[in-house]
């Protein structure tokens, strides 16, 4: 083997790696986050556990981004250790499909359809279907598919290039001698886990050795250990997914740790045992590629069944090593609730993106909640009350420094037009959610004002503020759903309605004077209704820009002017006609 071939393989590793990295994220986008979704949304049955591991990871095509997903999610609270323990146990079952696909490489026949089933056969077929997609359709989804066949098929020419690359070793007695060290069954497993540990992938370094398979020179006595190494090695990347996570995210890359050593050390303890009574002929021959799947899916599927019956022994262990101090401060409930935002979840854009939205939700309510009670203590005073609502304002606050950071970070990862449109309405969006909370406190504070000075509105001056609340309160519950739903014909609805609020306030303002002539009010509320009458107008302003935003980035344009202007010089004159109807539904007593 030469300089040239040791290239070839180095390429073909490349590939193999890419293709790998390219079918697993257009999965990843084509699954708009669903899969995680279905991972988040776990029973603590261990059983289902097991089967959405192993589904999820056999469609995504990598164990090590569904371990480090589960560790996002314990890390979040939004997954507990004892769930986590089957969807491991599930994701070693479910990344031997990646074995089966390439095992295909094996088949040989002269049979013109068993032929076809060669990756050599239909993988150009797969690339040119994938590069028509890519190159000449439109539809993202499409595309999306374009990426997955396309990254099929580099991953098996990847395969096939290894292949190819690593045949002349059969003649090479020195590689022959270097494998036979490797039937040792200590060495074989320090071997695989070596390689996995250093390619981050159980799949790709599997490939490899069935690559290798193809000269010949690999039989199952050496195969075996190694494929028991390959799979404690992939536990690497869970374990460094956990550093700077909470303790139990670290007991989750534990029990991935665990589960994996466990098994080892039981299945090749039974193996050898069995296989020193009744001497198993196979290990001698040659391994195929067909062969290291079997190998691979029985280990896995043997270690779950022994183990899962243990499950809680896993997680008493995992928490023996990773002990809690008695100085550890706890998680506080709010603290834990910005735990979604779990940086690890940024690597799977589509599921992040869910739980950005999840977030901005949250946000929204939070906001919306805290306007509320503070437009309760206009009328009934509540120490307690203003209290919550300068808590609920601070939590907004947190929410726009961390939802705001998260959202960028994702937005240079790659996104969906949809999920990039949702992005951009998110971060123009939290900043008027932000300022409605703080227009909330100013609310509050008059209305702290008024308890401590003992005055209150007349009966007639009270009865219009309610009005202009009930109007607010209405504007901001259509801008929360428009966020929510990114409704772009409920949002035309909104301008009419912030127009007859701006004029209830002035209405407001101008009987005002007509009273303090009359000497029935004093200049001090008059002070007090125009801090609270300015910051109702305000907060009606930013349901408009939500709305407008909303609106605007659907069709791709930003100008919030010219957008205005259109809508209230359309020819129709609709906006004047849903103007005329809002006002008769809020009419000053």
């Amino acid at each position: 083997m030469d300089f040239f071939s040791i290239l070839t393989l180095f390429g073909g590793l490349a590939m193999f790696l890419y293709g790998m990295q390219v079918m697993g994220d257009g999965l990843a986008k084509v699954s708009g986050g669903k899969l995680e979704q279905i991972l988040e949304n776990l029973t603590s049955n261990p059983l289902k556990a097991v089967l959405l591991g192993a589904g999820v990871t056999a469609v995504i095509q990598s164990s090590s981004a569904t371990t480090v997903m589960v560790v996002g999610f314990v890390n979040s609270g939004i997954m507990k250790l004892s769930q986590a323990v089957g969807v491991i146990m599930g994701a070693n079952i479910g990344t031997t499909a990646t074995s089966w696909i390439l095992s295909l490489a094996g088949i040989e026949s002269e049979n013109f359809f068993i032929r076809l089933l060669k990756p050599t056969s239909f993988a150009p077929v797969l690339a040119l279907i994938g590069i028509i997609f890519l190159m000449f359709l439109k539809n993202p989804k499409k595309k999306d598919i374009g990426g997955i066949l396309i990254g099929f098929a580099v991953l098996m020419f990847g395969m096939e290039t290894m292949s190819g690359a690593v045949k002349p070793l059969a003649d090479v007695p020195e590689f022959t001698n270097i494998l036979t060290a490797f039937s040792n069954p200590i060495l074989g497993v320090v071997a695989g886990t070596v390689l996995t540990a250093v390619i981050q992938s159980s799949s790709a370094s599997v490939g490899i050795l069935q690559a290798l398979c193809m000269t010949g020179a690999i039989h199952y006595n050496v195969a075996l250990p190694i494929i028991m190494g390959q799979n404690i090695g992939t536990c690497v990347t869970a374990l460094i997914s956990a550093i700077g996570a909470n303790k139990n995210a670290k007991r989750a890359a534990m029990v991935h740790l665990y589960f994996n050593l466990i098994g080892t050390v039981i299945f090749m303890c039974g193996f050898y045992l069995l296989h020193a009574v009744t001497n198993f002929s196979f290990m001698e021959q040659a391994a195929t590629p067909a062969g290291i799947a079997v190998l691979h899916s029985t280990f896995n599927i043997t270690a779950t069944v022994i183990l899962l019956p243990f499950n809680r022994m896993l997680e008493r262990l995992a928490c023996l090593t990773i002990r809690d101090t008695a100085e550890e401060v706890a998680v506080s409930a709010e603290d834990q609730e910005f735990m979604i935002l779990e940086s690890r979840f940024l690597e799977k854009p589509a599921f992040a993106m869910e739980q950005g939205r999840n977030a901005a939700r949250k946000m929204a309510l939070e906001s919306h909640e805290a306007l509320r009670t503070a437009l309760g203590l206009v009328d009934n005073y509540q120490e307690e009350a203003a209290k919550r609502v300068e808590d609920m304002e601070s939590k907004v606050d947190r929410y726009e420094d961390e939802l705001g950071t998260y959202l960028v970070k994702l937005s240079h990862k790659d996104l969906t037009e949809k999920d990039s449109h949702s992005l951009s309405i998110m971060l123009h969006c939290i900043g008027d959610f932000e300022r409605i909370s703080d227009h909330a406190v100013n609310i509050m504070e008059s209305a702290q004002e008024m308890h401590k000075k003992g005055v209150r509105f007349s009966e007639k001056a009270m009865e219009e503020l309610c009005v202009l609340e009930k109007a607010v309160e209405d504007i901001v519950d259509m801008a929360y759903t428009v966020f929510t739903h990114q409704d772009v014909s409920l949002a035309v609805a909104i301008e009419p309605l912030e127009e007859v609020v701006d004029e209830l306030s002035q209405e407001l303002k101008r009987r005002h004077v007509q009273r303090l002539r009359k000497g029935s009010c004093t200049i001090e509320m008059g002070f007090i209704l125009s801090d609270l009458t300015t910051s109702l107008e305000r907060i009606a302003d930013h349901c408009s820009n939500i709305g407008v935003c909303v609106t605007q980035v659907r069709e791709d344009l930003y100008d919030t002017h010219s957008h205005l202007d259109v809508m209230k010089n359309s020819p129709d004159d609709s906006f004047y006609r849903d103007l005329e109807q809002v006002r008769m539904k809020y009419v000053l007593p």
